[in-house]
């Protein structure tokens, strides 16, 4: 009786082993892989100057743990990860601070009023001084 109940133990702990060595080639494949879709994503972005989209299938991608399994360790590092391709390949330049966007708008305006009171005949040097001013504002925060 000894002898099934170690072989049954020798079987058991070599079924883990191959599960372990097996979650752990899962693992770096998929990090090669997301690796891999990210340096294409930035090389296509340099190439043509417009993000890549992944499908929809891949978009909608959300790592769940089903309710009835114990909770995996390592879940959330690969739902980051996912999520950081995902913002990496998908996201456009970044919003202007509100300051800026002000000072764009104010910008946009000002031109709009000079135009206005060029086709008009009326003194443009004071819509001029404005345009300078704003745009120097602009210059010196960085986003001339």
């Amino acid at each position: 009786m000894s002898d099934v109940i170690s072989e049954y133990q020798k079987w058991k702990q070599q079924g883990d082993n191959l599960r372990a060595q097996a979650k752990q080639a899962m693992e770096s494949r998929f990090r090669e892989l997301l690796s891999e879709a990210v340096q294409i994503a930035s090389e296509y972005r340099a190439d043509f100057g417009s993000s890549l989209k992944p499908p929809p299938s891949v978009t909608a991608f959300r790592y769940r743990t089903s309710s009835r399994s114990k909770a995996k360790k390592g879940a959330n590092k690969q739902a980051a990860t996912v999520q950081k391709v995902r913002e990496t390949s998908e996201s456009p330049a970044p919003k202007p601070s509100p300051k800026i966007a002000g000072l764009q708008k104010r910008l946009t305006t000002a031109k709009k009023k000079l135009d206005e009171a060029k086709a008009t005949g009326k003194p443009t040097k004071v819509f001029e001084d404005r345009i300078y001013e704003i745009t120097d504002e602009l210059r010196l925060s960085g986003h001339a």
